[in-house]
């Protein structure tokens, strides 16, 4: 699975981050393997991102290439959409998330994208606000399927 965030101090994005941590024996188990992109500079990733625990490598990509490879885009009506998630950035809030320093385009929307162990892409997932991401319910589904081969 390639995962796409925004910056490193994102409270959606290091949320999101702490669910798969906390997911991630049981998704890897499946056969899963992560890699995160965010678009900051290694050093912003190392001050916030990595003070979780992370068992699944984070990728530095401040000037955006891969994402622009995966068709990762901005959209500012997806930032005030998402700024309704008021529960979400509240949990953030309580897990010591929430920062409003940002080294990135705070309009960047996530996206997720589940990849074969013979590298098609088998599902692209583009949210729909700054705090959407593919559901874990799907990533467990999709892992499930006997024509995923486990890899």
């Amino acid at each position: 699975m390639l995962s796409f965030y925004r910056y490193a101090s994102c409270p959606l994005c290091n949320l999101r981050i702490a669910q798969l941590i906390a997911q991630y024996p049981y998704l890897k188990e499946q056969g899963l393997h992560l890699v995160a992109f965010f678009q900051s500079p290694r050093q912003s990733i190392l001050e916030t991102v990595t003070k979780q625990d992370l068992p699944f490598p984070i990728v530095a990509d401040p000037e955006c290439a891969i994402y622009k490879l995966y068709g990762v885009e901005s959209s500012l009506l997806g930032l005030l959409k998402g700024l309704l998630r008021v529960s979400e950035f509240w949990m953030a809030m309580k897990k010591g998330f929430l920062s409003v320093a940002s080294d990135g385009d705070r309009t960047l929307i996530p996206a997720d994208f589940l990849v074969a162990p013979d590298l098609v892409v088998e599902r692209a997932y583009y949210g729909k606000d700054i705090g959407d991401h593919l559901p874990l319910e799907e990533i467990e589904a999709w892992l499930k399927r006997p024509e995923t081969p486990k890899g």
